[in-house]
């Protein structure tokens, strides 16, 4: 087949013929016909012009700040932190230096080894959520899969290459940037061949196998053979273009890291250090024991406990995640920034009921959720049990707020009860108004740490009115401060893009105020729209009207202030009738 050219009639009786057998009915493809030379003129330009672009990955953090950012939302895991931090600005900076010798037309390293990652680590300490984090920090397009999965349906490869096409998904069709995307398989451990096994292990080992190109570097085909979708993509493809392009993505630069419980794997650690006649002197939990065990973990062990060589090579940046203990628990649901009470509190969000926590109810919470032994996932199921009944009746109340105390973590019911029956308790109020002022207060806090870096990135400036809107605007919709503030720079974004193309149309330069900024911002958060409609639709009149104050004074500067925003009307013909008394 290889090199065979396409022949538009055989495709289109095989994709019939394969329709019709599935869904047992008649079905034919209309004819594709040949391409026209327009088309294909077209296609071989907008090739060219897709050839020459090239994705460049603004990427100039140091190890050390991004380990300041994920301490912002993660606690403990410290060394963990380090590493992948370290790893990951070392990784991404290679690309950096890749791209710029592309670009130079210069040859580049051969043979170096990417910095793919194994994380080790019990269940619910934060592996999957910290690969997230930096994701979306640094910019690329985030793929999770199952080590599981691959070993349910075989060892082929299909699976390991779907991932990689996931990346393009997630890049919105973007290959260039799907290139430097982050893989996370997870459960990694489950691919190690059984030890003991009589015989070789296929299904496990051939996993291994099909992952060793991927992880180095190999090209994955997009579309995906045999698939009368793709085809009918192929061919629609050609005659719009005119060419016949198999589109592919290279693995060079794509990331992958992989995470495992690794049960068992301490104790070849153990055995290993032991036999070299390393002795340990105190004693330690259990617990401790493992973690310190797994520090010092070599290539052997791994390959003892199942791996290949060759696909433990290819994982050269190993590093372990430590236990969580009650104190960690409680400090991850004292953070602002706790996906978990966030999440909580969006949840009754959606009914108008306001939820916070007193301090010694989230250290009871703690408290239980080690007792689940599951780590950050028994807070969820912590919080749970304590506020499924409130989530269930007060929805259906005029309660508008709600506190939980102590009490209702060791009693929910009791403690609905005694709410249901004083639901306007003035000392419950004024309690819960006082935690409503310390969160702000924390907020604020938090928000004057971050202004420097705000400005430098955003250049905007975050005055104290900015920075109250901002606070005002997470509290309300339960979101982080960071990402209020991204949102109000694409604000300023698209009002900037409103005031140039409304400048440019008129012949005039219009600009709007920081607080014309904020007031729209205050209106699109009050009632969800996009910025650029509701200018567009709230200022029509501007254009007409700017332009006649523009012939009657000369004038052609504008600088919108809140007025011209919060109530356009009003302030357009304010403005009208004082350019005609100046005429006057």
């Amino acid at each position: 087949m290889m090199g065979k050219n396409i022949d538009i009639d055989e495709i289109q009786k095989d994709i019939s013929e394969y329709i019709s057998k599935k869904y047992g009915m008649k079905f034919k493809v209309a004819a594709f016909g040949t391409v026209p030379e327009a088309a294909r003129e077209k296609g071989e330009a907008e090739a060219k012009e897709s050839k020459n672009e090239m994705v460049s990955i603004h990427f100039d953090m140091k190890p050390g700040e991004l380990k300041a950012y994920l301490d912002e939302y993660m606690v403990r895991q410290d060394e963990a932190k380090q590493v992948l931090a370290t790893k990951i600005c070392t990784h991404f900076n290679r690309i950096k230096r890749f791209e710029l010798n592309r670009k130079k037309k210069r040859p580049d390293t051969v043979g170096e080894i990417k910095n793919n990652i194994i994380m080790i680590g019990p269940t619910g300490v934060g592996k999957t959520f910290l690969v997230k984090l930096i994701a979306n920090k640094i910019g690329v397009p985030f793929v999770k899969g199952d080590a599981t999965k691959f070993s349910e349906t075989g060892y082929v490869g299909g699976d390991v290459e779907d991932l990689v096409r996931d990346l393009v998904h997630e890049a919105k069709g973007n290959i260039e940037l799907a290139q430097y995307g982050i893989i996370y398989l997870d459960e990694v451990d489950k691919l190690a061949a059984s030890r003991g096994l009589m015989g070789p292990d296929v299904s496990r080992s051939g996993v291994q196998r099909a992952l060793l190109k991927p992880l180095e570097e190999t090209e994955v085909e997009l579309k995906v053979p045999h698939d009368p979708i793709s085809q009918i993509e192929a061919v629609q493809e050609y005659q719009r273009t005119g060419k016949r392009e198999k589109k592919k993505i290279s693995t060079r630069h794509i990331l992958f890291i992989m995470s495992g419980a690794f049960n068992g794997l301490d104790e070849i650690v153990e055995k290993r250090r032991h036999q070299k006649g390393i002795g340990f002197g105190a004693e330690m939990p259990v617990k401790d024991k493992q973690t310190e065990h797994l520090r010092h973990l070599k290539a052997e062990d791994l390959i003892q406990y199942g791996f290949e060589s060759e696909f433990v090579g290819r994982l050269p940046v190993v590093t372990v995640f430590e236990y969580l203990e009650t104190e960690d628990l409680y400090k991850i649901l004292c953070n602002p920034r706790s996906p978990i009470l966030i999440g909580k509190k969006r949840d009754f969000k959606a009914y108008g009921i306001d939820l916070q926590f007193e301090d010694e109810a989230l250290r009871k919470i703690a408290e239980n959720a080690s007792k689940e032994r599951t780590g950050a996932r028994g807070l969820v199921s912590a919080v749970e049990r304590v506020l499924m009944k409130f989530e269930h009746t007060l929805p259906s109340t005029d309660i508008r707020c709600l506190m939980v105390t102590p009490a209702m973590v060791d009693d929910p019911a009791g403690e609905l009860e005694k709410i249901l029956a004083r639901p306007d308790d003035p000392e419950r109020e004024a309690a819960f108004r006082r935690l409503v002022a310390a969160e702000e207060e924390r907020l604020e806090k938090l928000v004057a740490r971050k202004i420097p870096e705000w400005e430098s990135a955003y250049g905007i400036p975050f005055a104290d009115d900015r920075v109250r809107l901002i606070i005002k605007h997470a509290l309300d919709r339960q979101t982080d401060v960071e990402v209020a503030a991204e949102e109000l720079q694409a604000i300023q974004k698209a009002v900037q893009d409103f005031a140039g193309q409304f400048s440019l149309r008129n012949d005039l330069d219009a600009s709007f105020s920081d607080g014309a900024v904020d007031a729209l911002a205050e209106k699109v958060w009050k009632e969800p729209q996009d910025p650029a409609d509701y200018l567009k639709c709230a200022l029509h009149n501007y254009d007409h009207g700017l332009k006649l104050i523009r012939e009657k004074t000369g004038n052609r500067q504008f600088l919108i202030p809140a007025g011209g925003v919060e109530n356009p009307e009003h302030y357009l013909n304010c403005l009208i009738q004082e350019a005609y008394r100046q005429k006057i």
